[in-house]
């Protein structure tokens, strides 16, 4: 088909279900949703049950009997949503082995406000989210990824979690896989649901390491900054409730179901715990060090070469800074977890106009605020000289930094950079609101006078709006104002020279000079909020038919069904706007680490797709079921690319009792707007270490002579190498980031082959093991700024050296002027296998009840990474953690539950096990107590109680045993507080109970 046609076509399809979309204005009922799997609770009309034959399964768009697919797909029901007692949707999808939390609440420092999974750890830009077999739009202007905040758990279904590519089927991003909601749309009366729980913590860490220790020595002289917190802390409270009401037609033809929601969860602050109470700052074969920043209060005063100053808090005496005793410990102060408040509504209607057309519509509306705090902002050396004659300067700086009586009479400026913690101000705030909006309008059906043929239009309209204020920053233009101070002519007393001079009246000097030389006069001059808004916007339109050709012939003499087949045509476009103030775009806020800029841009895509099912053999000996399956999609974007992507399956049962299936496909992730057109701009990121620090602060080697010292931009001098300066305080360096207009598609090949058994001889068991191996090439990613300073300074690959640049005055990286590029491009590749392994077994004990077991558990054979294309750069992350392979990656998970149907009337209780691999250092240190993360496991127990027809209780205790989290060094800002609360439980124990109530 020509390009022109397809286009043509596709924007007819558009205009046709627009027309639709006004027609239903004047329909009485809603509709049921079109293509998806539904589990019914409530019984339903028996002139409802054609309605209700219309199942498809997750993976395909095929209409089907029965949910099964060549494709492994895992299930979370609505059940675990209740026994987990979580509030969060993520909390639960992450909890399966097979998927990764990637931003949640759990994030501070540089969290979105966003909840997004990542399927096997592949980016969470690489799974496809749906509702009701339709995608998800954007989750902000910062993260392309869905946001499931959307998603009312109370309204869940289940979950499937489809492993491998489903770019056939669905579109691009599904690289790792798909995970898609099914909504409850069957429910009849009215129900309100509510929960509360808290977080609860014995704080007597003894886990690794000495940390409570180390904190309770350094409090004994700096109570200020180090402190133990309480021995039982209680948390993190958490409210939810949520209303549904729900009605079904007399006659069966259509229904509705609408829900309104509120929830509130408290902030967690890392200073509650014994392990976060102070930032990591080394660690040695014994245990760890308080470490911190070098930015701190009182002021550290520097060149990086020839002095290193501070002063003491309670004499004010002048002396050498050590970083020992004296980094400004961060951690207290940062949100483990970041309070929210949303408000939810929405509706799913559907209803049968007449015996060919089923008309359905949903809307879903999510108010969600989030606010992010991390340690207060300050003068993060932001400012490189001091002007001599400076009348604030003492003369225990002005001794050692080159301020000569000379100088201070010509008003010489000299290099001193400055590091003070805006302790004054209070932490910084990152207060990110979102209103989105989704809606879908459809008609399916029979299709007329087409025996066996259905179809499918729709067209779906999202919108994302994000309101952002960043407050408690330091301006960096007027911080390096008021730092130029002078003595007024006119008054002789101490001014800004922009004071003086009338460019800036209203500047006030800056005094770090002395303890309580700073006040709120300094501080409303040089705080100000930086603002961003952004808009993302999708638009799909989808006509799709589906049909069984059987009915005409089409069917091979050995089996009892004809071949199946489905088609459409789709199109989409994801827009992306979004504005920023001054102080935001000119990077001038001191702690941001960089600019926030304008982005602006959108993408049209057109596919045409198909799909075919067909049985070569049914019901004879030995074969009781062998088919194929197969999908292909063929996609042109307004940006000048095309893709293809393709599956073919297979599926064999020699019985009833087991079944064997497989398949091979070509997934696609085409870059989207964040990948093609966000501006260049500066960011962090963490490394233990500069690898040409040769004081080796982190123990794990350096890099030689040859590839640090020289004059090149990515060198340093020798006296520079053995200074100690060049590594960060904090672990965190500067980094260009940005998009890159000239990308490709990733393409990804996933084979997936395995088996599902359900043995009649043993009622009540299912077992299935199934083994993937995902593949992706030209993969859009970065190198990574830490892989970067490997290539250079270990493996000598001179484009890495060419993206490093130190700051030529002190060697570092980290410092203003220093910095590494690490743009988007098409890198070499990922490449991950393993083995999904599930099961389920049911069978009464008697008058004791009821006994239930369900197990799903990954192991991981390999996870490679090849940033640059070239054998010798790979580096595998199975079972590894740390500044390259990000968070753990274990070998082995599973999540396990007993549950036990008690005979006392409505009572179930449940234990749940979650087993998280041990993990090693990706840098391969060892001697070191973080040198191994071991396996960690948790166990909560669960109970429900139906204590009437029409009110049930839930109750439970996640992680009972109060386990700690393991600690690590190396953590940086991939984690937080020390760990990574989106792999291990980092707050304690979790206490929840719940109340559903039915009218």
């Amino acid at each position: 088909m020509s390009e022109f046609n397809l286009k043509t076509r596709l924007l007819m399809s558009s205009m046709i279900a627009g027309a639709m979309f006004v027609a239903t204005a004047t329909i009485p009922a809603m509709a049921q949703e079109d293509e998806t799997p539904v589990t019914t609770t409530d019984e339903a009309a028996p002139d409802a049950e054609a309605r209700q034959q219309r199942i498809t399964v997750t993976g395909t768009r095929i209409l089907q009997p029965n949910l099964t697919t060549t494709s492994p797909v895992s299930s979370v029901s609505s059940e675990d949503f209740k026994l987990q007692g979580v509030t969060r949707v993520e909390d639960l999808v992450t909890q399966l082995p097979q998927a990764f939390a990637a931003q949640n609440s759990t994030v501070s420092n540089g969290a979105s406000g966003t909840a997004t999974v990542s399927l096997r750890n592949l980016g969470a830009t690489r799974t496809l989210v749906l509702i009701d077999g339709k995608r998800m739009p954007y989750g902000s202007p910062n993260d392309p990824a869905a946001d499931l905040n959307l998603i009312p758990s109370q309204l869940v279904e289940r979950v499937d979690v489809l492993t491998g590519g489903a770019s056939a089927v669905y579109g691009s991003d599904a690289i790792s896989g798909v995970v898609n909601f099914i909504m409850k749309k069957d429910f009849e009366g009215v129900q309100v649901d509510a929960q509360y729980g808290f977080f609860n913590h014995e704080n007597d860490y003894d886990t690794n390491g000495n940390l409570r220790d180390v904190i309770e020595g350094r409090a004994a002289t700096n109570p200020s900054q180090f402190a133990l917190p309480e021995d039982n802390v209680t948390v993190g409270y958490s409210k939810e409730i949520t209303g549904v009401i729900g009605m079904q037609t007399d006659d069966g033809r259509g229904g509705f179901v609408g829900y309104v929601g509120y929830r509130n969860n408290d902030s967690v602050l890392q200073k509650s715990f014994d392990y976060s109470s102070c930032a990591i700052g080394s660690a040695n074969a014994t245990g760890f060090t308080c470490g911190g920043s070098g930015t701190a209060d009182p002021a550290r005063f520097t060149d990086f070469a020839t002095f290193d100053l501070t002063f003491d808090r309670d004499s004010g005496a002048y002396r050498p800074w050590s970083n020992a005793t004296d980094q400004y410990n961060y951690g207290p102060l940062n949100f483990y977890q970041r309070p929210d408040e949303r408000y939810s509504a929405g509706f799913f209607a559907d209803y049968e106009v007449n015996p060919y057309v089923n008309a359905y519509a949903n809307f879903m509306f999510m108010d969600y605020q989030s606010n992010s705090q991390i340690a207060p902002s300050g003068n993060f050396f932001s400012t490189a000289s001091i002007n001599c004659d400076n009348p604030l300067l003492p003369a225990a700086i002005t001794a050692v930094n080159g301020c000569t009586p000379a100088a201070i009479a010509a008003g010489d400026s000299v290099t001193m950079y400055i590091g003070r913690r805006n302790t004054e101000g209070g932490g910084r705030q990152d207060n990110l609101g979102y209103q989105t909006y989704r809606g879908v309008i459809g008609f399916n059906g029979p299709l007329f006078d087409v025996p066996g043929f259905e179809y499918d239009v729709s067209a779906q309209f999202s919108q994302v709006t994000l309101t952002r204020s960043y407050g408690n920053e330091f301006s960096t233009a007027r911080l390096t104002r008021g730092l130029d101070v002078i003595t007024d002519p006119d008054t002789g007393l101490p001014a800004c020279r922009s004071a003086v001079d009338g460019s800036d009246p209203n500047c006030v000097p800056y005094n770090p000079f002395v303890q309580g030389g700073i006040g709120p006069d300094f501080l409303d001059y040089v705080q100000l909020p930086l603002l961003q808004n952004g808009t993302t916007e999708q638009s799909v339109v989808i006509a799709s038919i589906t049909g069984d050709l059987g009915q005409y012939g089409f069917q091979l003499p050995t089996a009892d069904e004809g071949l199946k087949v489905a088609g459409g045509l789709e199109y989409r476009r994801d827009a992306i706007s979004q504005t920023v103030d001054v102080s935001f775009s000119s990077g001038d806020g001191a702690g941001q680490g960089g600019p926030t800029l304008p982005l602006s841009g959108s993408i049209d895509v057109y596919d045409l797709f198909g799909e075919f099912q067909l049985p070569l053999i049914t019901g004879r000996p030995g074969v009781e079921l062998l088919s194929l399956d197969g999908a292909a999609r063929v996609s042109d974007y307004s940006t000048g690319i095309s893709s293809e992507a393709w599956k073919i399956g297979a599926e064999y049962a020699p019985t009833s009792d087991v079944r064997f299936r497989g398949s091979y496909q070509k997934a696609v992730r085409a870059p989207n707007v964040i990948d093609l057109f966000t501006s260049q701009g500066l960011g962090l990121f963490d490394i233990d270490d500069d690898p040409c620090d040769f004081t080796d602060p982190a123990g794990d080697g350096t890099a030689t002579a040859a590839a640090c010292i020289g004059g090149a931009p990515h060198q340093l001098t020798l006296t520079q190498a053995n200074a100690g300066f060049v590594t960060s305080p904090a672990g965190q360096y500067n980094q260009l980031t940005g998009g890159n207009p000239d990308l490709d598609p990733e393409e990804a090949t996933t084979f997936t082959v395995g088996f599902v058994a359900t043995p009649s001889f043993v009622p009540g068991l299912s077992l299935s093991v199934d083994y993937y191996d995902i593949e992706i090439t030209e993969a859009i990613s970065s190198v990574g700024s830490s892989v970067t300073t490997q290539l250079c300074y270990f493996e000598g690959d001179a484009d890495a050296c060419g993206r490093i640049t130190r700051n030529p005055g002190t060697g570092a990286f980290w410092t203003p002027g220093g910095v590494i590029q690490d743009l988007n491009l098409n890198i070499g590749g990922i490449q991950t296998s393993g083995v999904d392994i599930s099961g389920a077994y049911g069978f009464d004990i008697g008058q004791l009840g009821g006994i239930n077991l369900t197990y799903n558990g990954t192991y991981l054979d390999s996870y490679t990474v090849d940033p640059i294309n070239q054998p010798f750069a790979e580096f595998d992350c199975v079972g590894k953690y740390g500044n390259d392979c990000g968070t753990p990656t274990p070998e082995y998970r599973h999540r396990a539950r007993l549950g036990w149907a008690t005979p006392y009337d409505g009572l179930g209780l449940n234990l749940t096990w979650r087993h998280i691999g041990a993990v090693d250092l990706d840098t391969g240190a060892t001697g070191r107590v973080d040198s191994t993360l071991d396996a960690q496991d948790y166990f909560d127990v669960s109970g429900t109680w139906a204590v009437r027809d029409w009110a049930a209780f839930r109750f439970g205790v996640n992680n009972f045993l109060d386990n700690d989290p393991p600690l690590s060094a190396s953590v940086g800002t991939t984690g937080n507080g020390n760990t990574y609360p989106q792999t291990y439980d980092a707050m304690g124990r979790y206490v929840f109970l719940g109340l559903t109530v039915d009218f």
